[in-house]
């Protein structure tokens, strides 16, 4: 009898997705999650914005992880959560110059605003950096009680060396570590 592989794959991924569906309420996989998929957010810099000026824009962050319940937060067992690595990416055009930014301050918040926590900057970006740039994290506040609203929010705070002569979307990519544990 002939078996294809296709009907074997399917078989597979029907016992796997229960299975993941169970460990998701796990908080070693939970932590583990949260410490593999970062939270992005694309953020369009006006070419209106003024040089010289601090200006802000906002946006609501994603990862894969919002995507696993419901809710749209698997965060309820994780805790000390903190940003350890964060960058700045132009998107388009994607040869924007991160340079074209005298600063940068990378804000998380809940939806609206609520419980703002600093967790990257950078202040002295030279100008001819290129499309890409690490920033410096600022991972003491805890984000336990933040990551776990559905609609996390960045916001990020620039100041401009130059005038840009289009908008520009940049995307901010912040990886976080997380503990089992937590509510």
């Amino acid at each position: 009898m002939y078996i294809s592989p296709l009907y074997m794959m399917t078989k597979k991924t029907l016992y796997i997705l229960p299975l993941l569906a169970i460990l998701s309420g796990c908080g070693v996989l939970q932590s583990a999650i949260k410490s593999t998929f970062p939270y992005t957010a694309t953020l369009t810099i006006p070419r209106s914005s003024a040089v010289g000026d601090e200006l802000s824009v906002t946006g609501t962050a994603s990862s894969f992880d919002q995507s696993i319940k419901k809710s749209g937060t698997n965060a309820d067992q994780v805790s000390e959560v903190r940003v350890i690595s964060a960058k700045l990416q132009s998107r388009d055009p994607s040869d924007f110059n991160i340079g074209n930014l005298v600063s940068a301050k990378v804000y998380l918040s809940k939806a609206g605003g609520k419980d703002e926590v600093l967790v990257a900057s950078r202040t002295d970006i030279t100008p001819g950096v290129g499309n890409s740039l690490v920033l410096d994290i600022e991972n003491s506040a805890s984000l336990d009680e933040l990551i776990r609203d559905p609609k996390v929010q960045v916001k990020l705070v620039y100041k401009l060396h130059n005038h840009i002569n289009q908008n520009t979307s940049v995307r901010v990519v912040l990886s976080l570590s997380a503990n089992p544990g937590g509510k």
